[in-house]
């Protein structure tokens, strides 16, 4: 039986109970973040602790630790469930008040919760052929570079391309990608690898910053934009990223083939480069 952390105490995933005061069951009112485990130990833990503190000061919450009892606390979990690799949820939420108030209620301890779960391996077959997605209209709310754990939008929109038989769904604002349900994008078209600026309207990823990195590393050019929709449509690849699906290729978009049908080789190269940095931290 896993063992999670609830409000200063571990215990057995089972035995875990919240409030049905707790305003992120009424309100949704918090924020989370999912870290990758790999050979027991974080990756890229400080650019989420970083992005943790961004989201906790979008909603005007006290972070309830600092880094370094989060770091510890994240490695007790981690240790606690056999090590290996693994994904850590957290989440954090404004915490129960007496009454359900819309207005934020003063001196209310704040929620705290960490669950770890076996780190599912990418699907062979999506690194050998790619993914499929499916746009759809972007009908989230504005504030999207807040990690908040309202996410009926996206579960909607997910559950679109669940039901098109496709693996993501690419949001479109106004005729522009933003990003994933669930994800980070990217299109390589024209020598130029496109992916929208952070901004209110995407989820910085850490993944994402990672990914930045080392396509400037392979010296491609990079424009921080959104995509048209146009440019979405002829583009000669498209991938995803997150924290736990890594980087994927995009090969099928709305039923219709993304550049030559296969994982392209700059999306080969830059997931290689990606899995030399993954060695680095195991080592």
């Amino acid at each position: 039986m896993s063992e999670v952390f609830l409000n200063g105490q571990f215990m057995p995933a089972q035995a875990a109970q919240i409030s049905v005061m707790d305003r992120g069951y009424l309100f949704g009112d918090g924020v989370y973040e999912v870290i990758p485990v790999y050979a027991g130990k974080a990756f890229l833990l400080a650019g989420h602790l970083a992005r943790l503190q961004r989201s906790l000061d979008g909603i005007d919450l006290k972070n309830p630790l600092d880094n370094v009892s989060w770091q510890t606390l994240i490695q007790d979990l981690i240790a606690r469930n056999q090590g290996g690799d693994q994904a850590v949820y957290l989440q954090i939420t404004r915490g129960s008040a007496p009454q359900r108030d819309h207005v934020f209620p003063p001196a209310v301890l704040p929620g705290i919760f960490m669950m770890s779960n076996p780190l599912k391996p990418i699907p062979e077959h999506w690194l050998k052929t790619g993914i499929d997605a499916i746009t759809v209209p972007d009908i989230r709310w504005q504030r999207c570079d807040i990690k908040a754990i309202s996410l009926l939008a996206n579960c909607l929109m997910k559950q679109q391309a669940e039901a098109a038989g496709a693996q993501e769904a690419l949001l479109l604002r106004a005729g522009r990608l933003t990003e994933g349900a669930a994800s980070n994008t990217y299109v390589f078209l024209d020598n130029v690898l496109i992916t929208a600026d952070t901004g209110p309207e995407i989820l910085a990823g850490i993944t994402r910053e990672l990914v930045l990195q080392l396509a400037e590393e392979a010296g491609l050019k990079v424009s921080l934009r959104m995509a048209t929709e146009a440019e979405l449509h002829r583009a000669d690849e498209i991938w995803v990223s997150s924290s736990t699906k890594e980087l994927i290729p995009v090969t099928k978009l709305d039923g219709k083939r993304v550049g030559s049908g296969s994982p392209g080789p700059v999306w080969q190269d830059l997931f290689q480069r990606f899995q030399n940095k993954k060695q680095e931290v195991q080592a």
